[in-house]
């Protein structure tokens, strides 16, 4: 993601989002995964919101305001309780 996205997911998102990874390139992220056994999950061919929700077109510098409009249509509570009914817990 760009900084531009970055600021302003930061704006649009009540919360904090914790971004772990965000000072590592691609290889340090596989190796990373290698190194905890998640890599092999992580490639497992699924639908998940990267694949289902991308844009073709992705925007790189997305307004803040467009961005606050799109998440007003939301249903943050729902969408929240059907993510907390689907948590499955990975012993690493």
């Amino acid at each position: 993601q760009t900084l531009e996205a970055l600021v302003t997911t930061d704006h649009v998102v009540p919360m904090p989002v914790f971004r772990p990874l965000i000072g590592l390139d691609k290889n340090d992220t596989v190796d990373l995964a290698r190194r905890i056994g998640t890599f092999e999950t992580s490639i497992l061919p699924y639908e998940d919101c990267c694949t289902v929700f991308v844009a073709k077109h992705p925007k790189t510098h997305p307004s803040l305001s467009d961005a606050a409009q799109a998440e007003e249509g939301l249903d943050i509570e729902g969408l929240t309780e059907q993510a907390l009914s689907r948590i499955e817990e990975v012993v690493l």
